[in-house]
């Protein structure tokens, strides 16, 4: 899937903290979510679908991954 990423709004979530480990999502486009890493803005992004995204995120939440 290619998305043209051109004019993106990056944003961090507010929970971010400043040890540089953060993704940054561009959520202004329909059905998909750009994630980058921060760091890296030039970088390689990865699109998810936005369903795929959501269930990440809550399961995250939830602490299903253990303690990121």
């Amino acid at each position: 899937m290619t998305v043209d990423l051109v004019g993106a709004r990056w944003v961090k979530s507010r929970h971010s903290g400043n040890g540089g480990t953060c993704v940054e999502v561009a959520p202004d486009f329909t059905g998909v979510m750009p994630v980058r890493d921060s760091k890296d803005p030039e970088g390689p992004v990865l699109v998810f679908p936005a369903a795929a995204w959501r269930s990440f995120v809550a399961a995250a939440a939830a602490g299903e991954f253990g303690d990121l």
